[in-house]
């Protein structure tokens, strides 16, 4: 037989017989990529990543507010100017001004008109005021130099002299209070940044592990066939890294969303009452891009807790699986584990 008739047979009527082509079958996945398991792992990721990127931007926009507010009243100084008979409060507040700008230390220095005043006292005296005949003292706003302060000793004693009704404000009483303030209130939340990244700590792990093992009898299979430990382990930190990636962006774009959306309204509806409380009591909806930034390493910090204890869980099973098969009398004691 010639190397032609075997390599090339032909069919009775002659013509050659073509040679059917090979193809691979693509393989799926060896875990299935959605299950109850892995869907309710993805909701309680979504929920607690959430829930501490919620936390963490709420701290961090305390911390900026108690700052700005410190800054805000570190940078200025106020003298009062009491009113009396036979006083010319005009003069009297432009001797006061120029006497405290001869200091160094001191950048500018305004004197509140009668609107300005009025305004302050509207919310106690209401509208219409004639500060003419009312004893109500006038306010001098002298702004400071936060790192090369003026010397408020010598600048009193010489208010005092020049313009005994003047009064010299530097605001350290309200400094250290708001100080003391802001420290208390950033440590309550950084407390409680702690104990949500605890509990979401927590939760991530032993829910991973409960998905996990609805999935024990893949790891079983997979070792019994002869796959590596390592391999199994790959396959499944595979997995998981999908959902908890999905899951932990969930939870951070909602919250990033959050902060943006009551960022917008306050922008939106400055001037109004609503606004000027919200301002008051939280300052500005904004956290920054150090927030932002915290909420993105929020997202990677769950997805790598979730793909460890994924990781461990296996390897731990698998040693299971290995002690099992050697000794079949630890079957109980290692399912009461």
């Amino acid at each position: 037989m010639s190397e032609t008739g075997t390599n090339n047979p032909q069919q009775p009527d002659g013509k050659q017989k073509r040679r059917v082509e090979m193809t691979v079958r693509p393989t799926g996945p060896i875990l299935p990529p959605s299950n109850i398991q892995g869907n309710a792992l993805m909701v309680v990721i979504a929920i607690m990543a959430f829930l501490a990127c919620l936390t963490l931007g709420a701290v961090s926009m305390v911390r900026a507010t108690a700052a700005g507010w410190q800054s805000q009243i570190s940078r200025e100084v106020t003298i009062q100017i009491k009113p009396e008979d036979g006083l010319d409060m005009g003069a009297a507040l432009v001797k006061a001004r120029d006497l405290a700008l001869t200091f160094v230390g001191t950048r500018d220095g305004r004197i509140m008109d009668d609107d300005a005043t009025a305004r302050l006292l509207e919310p106690w005296l209401g509208t219409g005021l004639n500060l003419e005949d009312l004893p109500v003292p006038r306010l001098i706003v002298i702004t400071i130099d936060e790192s090369n302060p003026p010397d408020f000793a010598s600048m009193r004693d010489l208010l005092k002299v020049e313009v005994p009704q003047a009064f010299l404000d530097d605001h350290r009483t309200w400094v250290d209070r708001l100080v003391q303030m802001a420290r208390t209130t950033v440590l309550i939340g950084s407390g409680v940044l702690i104990l949500v990244f605890t509990a979401m700590v927590l939760t991530v792990v032993f829910a991973t592990r409960g998905a996990l093992s609805g999935n024990r009898h893949i790891i079983e299979v997979l070792h019994f066939v002869g796959a590596e430990s390592t391999f199994v382990a790959q396959e499944f930190q595979k997995h998981f890294l999908k959902i908890s990636l999905k899951g932990a962006a969930a939870g951070g774009l909602l919250a990033a969303g959050l902060f943006a959306a009551a960022n917008f309204w306050q922008t939106r509806s400055m001037a109004t009452p609503e606004s000027d409380q919200a301002t008051a009591l939280f300052g500005t909806f904004t956290i920054g891009w150090t927030g932002y930034l915290g909420i993105f390493a929020t997202m990677i910090v769950i997805a790598l807790l979730t793909t460890i204890t994924a990781r461990l869980t296996v390897m731990r099973t698998i040693y299971e699986i290995d002690l099992i098969r050697s000794d079949p009398a630890r079957t109980d004691g290692l399912m009461d584990d």
